[in-house]
């Protein structure tokens, strides 16, 4: 068995996962991973390409690593639609699918693509495991991105262990859940996962199980805000909250910060292509962060953040290099400020930069200003096309009063005269009923 497995092992009782209400010990888990790499050894060739139907839970787990030691190339798919879940079979070349009822593991073999990607045929070469993973982009087919997946796990090695009880927040096919399961059985620490990711839920966990960090996007971070589930349950255990997948306003860290004094706030920084990066926060009340990774170099070019890692991915199954320069820097499409000292701080993404006659507005630093409203819960900031300038500024908000339009927008145009720039305050205002996200708990941008 590999390294990590023995890690498990060595851990004995310690509980390891909790999910549905039940725990399971570090031996529990190396136990059930010797289980299923028997039958998938008697099942599964090495080097087939194997999606797995479903989201975290203690089977989910265990058939990973399984598949792993195995190597095979894994999917993750947490997608309950048949057309996505189609979709990514077919992208991956997926050899058999795997769904897990009631502990049990039920095989079933996929006839999708006649000829095998090269760079499947390359990790096979090398008898090592892989991993695809999707983009989660709102628009156009998602990306298909293939890992080795032993780098990527090595790279976990020699970890210090940490006596600390995580919430996974982020899914069993984002590179960010991924990264938080590999840190945390390579620490030795005990992992709670939901059943469901609403607030009410989480924040119950946390009280229950005595939760010490919680890692979340900015949305989900606001949603327990706007719920007051925060208010409902003992949440005092928390010293840490990671943030990351979009950008975080100033104006809600600072309502975050209001809310959980003495939890330290810790951005976190990462991308499909080249896995998740060790950073430093300068404050928990800044969204100036550092890279501090020496698996990771980064440099900025014309205000894009290039990054190049020994995690990266081998490539795309379905799309080309582009984003990737000859040497190897993915070009992120993450817009950063430096600072003098090496901090940095992202401000948007290039594709979101709205264009108001040739002035260059991030939705970002919109979002800022109109969170310092009074009464206002939620934003969502846009461009839309303009005859005359190309585009207009949209802001889409939540107010926690019964507001018009026309009263919502004069009260926008007001409060931004003097914070920002004629050409970046809000043209057009429309109305949310409700938090707009998306399954992975991020903004949805128009």
């Amino acid at each position: 068995m590999s390294w990590i497995v023995d890690y498990i092992q060595s851990k004995g009782g310690q509980i390891a996962v909790i999910f549905g209400g039940n725990e399971y010990s570090y031996t529990q888990l190396a136990e059930q991973i010797r289980m299923y790499y028997d039958e998938v050894q008697n099942k599964l060739y090495s080097g087939a390409v194997i999606a797995i139907i479903s989201d975290y839970c203690f089977e989910s787990i265990a058939l990973f690593f399984a598949l792993y030691e195995n190597r095979n190339i894994i999917v993750p798919v947490t997608s309950r639609i048949e057309a996505e879940i189609e979709e990514k079979l077919s992208v991956a070349g997926c050899n058999y699918i795997i769904s897990i009822e009631k502990g049990y593991l039920e095989f079933k073999e996929y006839f999708g693509k006649n000829e095998t990607h090269l760079l499947i045929c390359d990790l096979r070469t090398m008898n090592v495991s892989g991993l695809v993973l999707f983009s989660s982009g709102s628009t156009g087919v998602p990306k298909a991105m293939i890992h080795n997946l032993n780098t990527l796990i090595d790279s976990f090695r020699n970890k210090k262990g940490r006596n600390l009880t995580f919430l996974i927040f982020l899914m069993f096919d984002h590179i960010g859940g991924l990264n938080t399961l590999l840190s945390c059985l390579s620490m030795g620490t005990t992992m709670v996962f939901p059943v469901n990711r609403n607030p009410e839920h989480v924040c119950g966990l946390i009280e229950k199980y005595k939760v010490n960090v919680l890692p979340a996007s900015p949305t989900f971070l606001n949603l327990i805000l706007i719920s007051e589930s925060y208010m409902k349950y003992d949440l005092s255990s928390l010293r840490m909250i990671t943030y990351g997948t979009e950008p975080m306003q100033d104006a809600l860290l600072l309502r975050l910060k209001d809310v959980f004094p003495e939890v330290k706030f810790l951005q976190t920084f990462g991308t499909s292509e080249t896995g998740i990066s060790q950073t430093l926060s300068r404050s928990s009340t800044s969204t100036q962060l550092k890279i501090d990774d020496p698996n990771t170099e980064y440099k900025i070019v014309d205000g894009e953040l290039f990054i190049r890692t020994k995690t990266q991915i081998l490539g795309y199954l379905n799309y080309s290099m582009e984003h990737f320069t000859d040497d190897g820097w993915f070009k992120t499409g993450d817009l950063v400020e430096e600072m003098d000292d090496g901090y940095i701080k992202i401000v948007g993404r290039n594709k979101e930069l709205i264009n108001v006659g040739g002035e260059k507005v991030l939705p970002s630093e919109v979002e800022s200003v109109l969170f310092q409203m009074e009464r206002v819960k939620d934003c969502i900031v846009f461009g839309e096309s303009n005859p005359i300038t190309g585009q207009i500024v949209v802001a889409k908000i939540l107010f926690d009063e019964d507001i018009s339009v026309s009263d919502a927008k004069k009260k926008v145009t007001l409060f931004c005269q003097g914070k920002l720039e004629r050409y970046k305050i809000p043209v057009r205002v429309l109305l949310m009923k409700e938090v707009e996200f998306s399954e992975r708990f991020k903004k949805k941008r128009l």
